[in-house]
């Protein structure tokens, strides 16, 4: 159950960012409950690839490198998805970096409010 709250989470973030954001189009929150979905799963299967094979580069930038591997990601799953849209490599950067920040934020909240 706690997961399908995360991924409800990652889903407003996606779609908040979208409106915030001219370079990332989402068309409907169930389109963003997709891209948290595909992300989710390409973090779990592609990501550890990608950072094993960039190992040598996050070490050097003290692991600021994972925002692009983030963005590489990002991209893809808008090639995936027909409803989600970025529209440069920028732009899935700058997305990478607040989507990043905000579900941090979001998944904090979450667990203070299972503590009390």
């Amino acid at each position: 159950m706690k997961w399908f709250l995360k991924l409800l989470l990652s889903a407003l973030s996606v779609l908040l960012l979208a409106n915030i954001l001219p370079g990332i189009d989402v068309k409907s929150y169930t389109y963003a409950i997709w891209v948290a979905l595909v992300i989710g799963v390409l973090n779990a299967i592609l990501r550890p690839i990608l950072i094993f094979l960039t190992l040598p580069a996050t070490l050097v930038t003290l692991g600021m490198f994972l925002f692009v591997i983030n963005a590489c990601i990002i991209l893809i799953a808008s090639n995936f998805l027909s409803g989600f849209m970025v529209t440069s490599f920028w732009w899935a950067l700058l997305f990478s970096i607040m989507l990043t920040f905000l579900q941090s934020l979001l998944h904090s909240v979450l667990k203070e409010d299972n503590q009390s």
